[in-house]
């Protein structure tokens, strides 16, 4: 892998130094590198998956054989955050076809149907095996196979750690279940069980990941190591925000994964890193800025997709022992999902309360814990960074990254724009564990459309009012700016919700809605 561009030379040797033996204790799985109460002594592992992982190998040839011959062609991923996102990294690098399912929305989960049943394997990722988003998807994707006169156990394939909840049903109900390593953390298991049997079943040669993750992972405890001289610039370099882009490089969509990994790991004890997604230099950005291609950027990472998953996993570790955090724990995480839970008991109970409106108008509702009537005011609120977080059906990033780069430049603001819930099991917590400066625009909408989640009391549309009105209860605690645009009467197809959602926007900033 090769590093170059102008931040180099700022390249703080001294700090260098001091990492390096660090660096061999990481390589060496030495537990107390983040202090005595760290989660490091059960998630370690990672550092070995460029090795280990090819263990996996005859089960992963074994499952793609079983794939071919009964010609399932068409892979459907349901799972969040570490479950699915490098596995998606990896479909766009080698350009195949796969369908991510990480969302709540009724529209999503309609838009994820296979297009022929007869030739799909769904495939169920949740480490924990209780994942509340993924779980649900699996209850309904084995009614909707029995539906279609399929048995399940001829489409499913599971992923998850030994012994968990899903593993012991799945297994009693005879889908077949590949394990992942319980010694890695979901957002340091792209190597893992999790990256890596989806790849498989599209067709995808992983010894090559994992060749190429190997080879860069022995230079990264020596001298000259690329991963110290990038978690010493994250160091020094920026205090809070940096800008990553994908654009035009060999690894489409990994600024997503690099973004999850970063934000989550570091955003604790009111700091952390929060990278932001941009295109290219033509976008307000405030900070540094690395690509992961050549170009105008202040930093730039050519590497093949295995060595950028290995390498960023380093950098972050290595990283978090300067920032004295805990790279492995999630606690924000955790603290939206009981907040979450208890809004959808609530709501299955018929104890749930509705917030008052601020404004409200034919074409929308608007809730505020600031006392502001519309986004154009709220956008005057001081904050070092604004984040969209979106309850709306999944779009192309191009089309999110249009939406927060008309916010950016209006505003000359950082924007982080997070698909909800995904960005739960992700930037959520550095937006309520790190740095207490942002300020936070949630969008949600009416549901056209409905799904039932079989063997619950709830269904998909008030899970996800839940996973939104939960996370902006914990924003709320916070005393963090939130405001909420609850959009009415659109169409649910993704492409209009955007384009209308783009002139809504337009509109308040020069004023003519509101």
């Amino acid at each position: 892998m090769k590093i170059s561009g102008p931040l180099v030379s700022k390249i703080d040797k001294a700090l260098v130094a001091d990492l390096l033996p660090i660096a061999v204790r990481l390589a060496n799985k030495d537990t107390n590198i983040w202090g005595v109460n760290s989660e490091a002594p059960t998630r370690l592992n990672w550092i070995d998956l460029p090795f280990f992982s090819r263990d996996l190998l005859p089960q992963l040839d074994s499952l793609s054989a079983w794939a071919r011959s009964n010609k399932l062609n068409e892979v459907i991923l349901c799972g969040m955050g570490g479950s699915s996102l490098a596995a998606e990294v990896i479909a766009k690098t080698y350009k195949k076809s796969l369908v991510v399912l990480d969302s709540t929305h009724p529209d999503q989960i309609l838009n994820s149907l296979p297009k022929n049943p007869t030739n799909s394997i769904i495939v169920v990722s949740s480490k924990s095996g209780t994942t509340i988003e993924t779980i649900s998807h699996l209850k309904y994707f084995v009614n909707y196979l029995k539906d279609q006169g399929l048995n399940p156990e001829n489409h499913l394939v599971i992923v998850t750690d030994p012994d968990t909840p899903l593993d012991k049903s799945s297994r009693k109900s005879g889908y077949k279940v590949v394990n992942a390593d319980p010694f890695v953390g979901g957002r340091f298991s792209a190597l893992s069980a999790f990256g890596l049997v989806p790849a498989a079943l599209l067709g995808i040669d992983i010894s090559l990941l994992l060749d190429d993750a190997e080879i860069a992972a022995k230079t990264f405890s020596q001298v000259g190591s690329p991963a110290i001289d990038v978690a010493s610039l994250l160091f020094t370099q920026t205090k809070q925000i940096f800008n990553i882009s994908d654009s035009k490089s060999n690894v489409p969509g990994l600024s997503d994964w690099i973004e999850q990994l970063v934000a989550e790991s570091t955003g604790k004890n009111g700091q952390g890193r929060l990278p932001v997604i941009i295109n290219s230099n033509d976008q307000f950005y405030s900070g540094i800025s690395i690509g992961l291609s050549n170009g105008e950027f202040d930093l730039a990472i050519d590497a093949s997709l295995g060595e950028h998953f290995i390498f960023w996993e380093w950098v972050t570790a290595l990283l978090c022992y300067l920032l004295k955090v805990d790279p492995f724990n999630q606690p924000n995480v955790t603290e939206a999902k009981e907040r979450s839970t208890t809004i959808l008991n609530s709501i299955i109970s018929g104890d749930f309360k509705a917030e008052t409106p601020v404004t409200e108008t034919d074409d929308y509702v608007i809730y505020s814990n600031q006392r502001v009537k519309n986004l154009t005011e709220f956008l005057s609120i001081s904050g070092e960074y604004f984040a969209i977080l979106s309850y709306l059906p999944r779009a192309d990033d191009s089309e999110a990254l249009q939406l927060a780069q008309l916010i950016s430049n209006k505003n000359k603001k950082s924007v982080t724009f997070g698909w909800g819930p995904r960005y739960l099991h992700s930037t959520g917590q550095i937006h309520k564990g790190g740095q207490p400066n942002g300020c936070f625009i949630q969008i949600t909408s009416d549901l056209q459309t409905d799904l039932t989640v079989p063997g619950e009391s709830f269904k998909f549309a008030d899970l996800i009012k839940a996973q939104a009105l939960g996370d902006a209860s914990a924003i709320t605690e916070r005393k963090l700016p939130l405001i909420r645009i609850h959009l009415k009467n659109f169409n649910s197809a993704l492409k209009q919700l955007i384009k209308e959602l783009l002139v809504i926007i337009q509109g308040l900033l020069a004023g003519r809605v509101g």
